[in-house]
């Protein structure tokens, strides 16, 4: 067994107060948010059964943990209503408004520009 792999292997929780397993090495019974979302599921209140772990040298810590819930617990997605699908509709709207023209862009604003690409370069849209 690599050392890296002993650190990050837990199974009874004693360590980190949780189960913990080397990265792609969880048990079966065991999925991320990602994961459950995948399947149509959702976490539904329950606490974090167990974490994988890996070394990472991106972070601060120096690791990379990756919560896991039961899936027999997880419960089913709640439907989109229509008034949730007009929320986003009117948020996408927002997105794409451009706060000096007052135009619908067609594309997410980037907020690094705050306005449209038109507004933000004028000379270049008259050049050419």
């Amino acid at each position: 067994m690599s050392p890296t792999f002993g650190k990050c292997f837990d199974p009874t929780g004693a360590k980190y107060g949780i189960p913990t397993y080397p990265w792609r090495y969880a048990p079966d019974g065991y999925a991320t948010r990602r994961q459950l979302r995948a399947l149509g599921l959702r976490p539904g209140g329950q606490p974090v059964a167990a974490q994988v772990m890996r070394r990472t040298r991106g972070s601060k810590t120096g690791v990379l943990v990756g919560h896991l819930y039961c899936i027999d617990l997880a419960k089913p997605v709640r439907p989109m209503t229509s008034r949730k699908w007009g929320a986003l509709a009117l948020a996408m709207l927002a997105r794409r408004t451009c706060p000096q023209c007052r135009t619908d862009a067609g594309y997410v604003i980037p907020t690094s520009l705050g306005t449209c690409v038109p507004c933000a370069y004028p000379e270049e849209q008259r050049a050419a």
